[in-house]
């Protein structure tokens, strides 16, 4: 049975981009930090790059199912080398390097050039003087709640739901979670799931800190299908499904991003045919559009942490948000009292389309006033999000301002958010890509430019940039409003985070600010008889009193 990450018949098997990623796991155990993958066409040599002690390194990763390795791929780096303008290099390989490899290596030493050589025997070597894992972080309290809590339904139940807002840390709870199974099942088989590729590649990075070394992790997709699945495997649904149903049976079932669980799919199918194993559900935004309780696979939420709580608590970056319905058509406004209109006709009627230069002209005045300045802007369609980025860039020091949606290759995406990471993209784009398992905590801006109603989606949306960051002091959110329930939505969480009956409500730093007062006083009328707007959908009929003071 595989012992070792690194051992060579697991790295045989895992192929070229697994061994890759496996190389990605050693140097987070090594002490590296922004670790990258950019293994790929267009890659230059380099397939990841990684930072210690300050100093940038680029590997170059070379699986062999056979052979060995020659002198071309320590070329390869210093091509690599040069491109980035980063001066150390390592060539890997699973297997050994040629005596032609390593007197080209140390011919470029011996000029200067840093390039060393990692072969399978290096590998083992380095492997036995890691850490166990990566030295745990402190928790928060409410996140230590949450551990034992999780802890205590898996252990009573077997079932256990965990809903904490975005920038709270649910993939942290998960992770420890995870390890506290694995330390008490020796042996023991996990799978984690989620429902998009990107997502489960992500999860497996951040939970390998929470994995003890001797025990291996797999990715399980489309073009990811191993021949067995030791340790813990991170699958998008639909394979791992065919892998459940084929007879795969782990003991500890993880589902990220559990709003995606329904009565019926590959979730239901999944979990009906593990009645045995344990299940935790881990999700930022519980509602799911069909209506179905997610609390009926996982149980009662063990911690539930929203948005608001989490700003009251401080655990979320300060909040300027700013409500532009300077669109409503007040003339239709004063005879809607009279009739009842369902949201969708009031969303046709209630409001005119905001023009993408006011958006652009509200974005210049805050991005002016807010230090170091990092900006997305949601909008509703790719061809919308293309045509604002064309705007956008005809500022001066906003021309690389790039897109991010899904008809982007997987590379393209990457590149774009790291390039926006590092600051040389100054403004991202987006339309939905950024709302699940995306960590950019340097926004300090935020835009909903024209985007249409989902009470999970604008959530989502939002905790893009509510996480915390060294040296960022708040954020700031600008919200062209096209949907009665975003108003609703955002009256509410004014409320939450403040009892105090004005224009602008203030929590610490915390504001949400009507710029129109008259859009404040319709949603105190409105919102007395509608209830809970925010989760309604199109089709309800909305009766209102008359409007006084439009």
């Amino acid at each position: 049975m595989t012992t070792s990450f690194l051992d060579p018949p697991f790295l045989v098997e895992e192929g070229p981009k697994g061994f890759t990623r496996q190389l990605e796991r050693l140097l987070g155990l090594m002490a590296f930090t922004d670790v990258v993958n950019i293994d790929g066409p267009g890659d230059k040599g380099a397939d990841v790059i990684g930072r210690l002690k300050g100093a940038d390194w680029i590997f170059q990763a070379k699986w062999k199912m056979s052979g060995s390795v020659d002198a071309d791929a320590v070329d390869e780096a210093h091509a690599a080398m040069q491109h980035y303008g980063i001066h150390r290099a390592v060539v890997v390989t699973n297997r050994v390097f040629i005596r032609k490899a390593q007197e080209r290596a140390q011919a470029l030493r011996d000029v200067g050039i840093n390039i060393t050589l990692w072969g399978g025997r290096q590998l083992s070597t380095l492997y036995e003087r890691v850490p166990d894992s990566v030295k745990p972080f402190n928790l928060h309290l409410y996140q230590e709640r949450a551990v034992e809590e999780s802890w205590r339904a898996l252990s009573d139940t077997g079932e256990a739901l965990v809903y904490l807002a975005t920038g709270l840390g649910k993939t942290v709870v998960a992770g420890r979670v995870l390890r506290r199974f694995l330390l008490a099942n020796p042996g023991a088989q996990v799978l984690v799931t989620a429902h998009m590729v990107d997502l489960v590649e992500q999860l497996e990075r951040a939970m390998w800190r929470d994995v003890p070394k001797h025990i291996p992790t797999r990715l399980l997709h489309g073009t990811s299908k191993p021949n067995s699945l030791p340790g813990v495997t991170f699958g998008v649904a639909p394979t791992a499904r065919d892998y459940i149903e084929a007879g795969y049976s782990p003991g500890l079932v993880i589902v990220d991003e559990a709003h995606h669980v329904g009565e019926t799919g590959n979730y239901a199918t999944m979990l009906d045919r593990l009645p045995e194993a344990k299940r935790l559900g881990v999700t930022a935004t519980p509602w799911r559009g069909d209506k179905y309780d997610i609390e009926q696979t996982f149980g009662e939420p063990v911690v539930r942490v929203s948005i608001s709580q989490g700003m009251k608590l401080g655990y979320l970056a300060e909040v300027k948000y700013r409500v532009f319905a300077d669109n409503i058509d007040w003339d239709f406004i004063r005879d809607a009292s009279e009739h009842g209109y369902t949201i969708k006709d009031l969303n046709k009627r209630l409001f005119i389309p905001e023009r993408d230069d006011a958006v652009k002209e509200r974005l210049e005045k805050v991005w002016d006033q807010t230090t170091n300045p990092r900006a997305i802007i949601f909008c509703q369609t790719i061809e919308h999000a293309e045509r604002m980025r064309d705007l956008i860039a005809l500022r001066p020091g906003w021309e690389r301002t790039a897109t991010l949606h899904a008809n982007l290759k997987s590379r393209e995406r990457r590149e774009r958010l790291l390039n926006f990471r590092s600051g040389e993209v100054p403004i991202l784009v987006a339309v939905d890509i950024l709302n699940e398992g995306v960590d950019v905590p340097d926004v300090n801006i935020l835009c909903f430019a024209r985007v249409t109603h989902s009470r999970r989606i604008f959530v989502q949306q939002l905790g893009r940039g509510l996480r915390l960051r060294k040296g960022k002091t708040h954020v700031e959110v600008l919200d062209f409003v096209s949907d009665i329930r975003r108003l609703a939505e955002v009256y509410d969480m004014r409320e939450q985070v403040s009892e105090d009956e004005i224009e602008h409500v203030s929590i610490g730093h915390n504001q949400f600010v009507f710029e129109d007062l008259h859009v404040r006083d319709l949603l105190e009328q409105w919102m007395a008889d509608v209830g809970d707007l925010g989760g309604a959908d199109d089709n309800v009929r909305l009766e209102f009193p008359p409007i006084e003071g439009v």
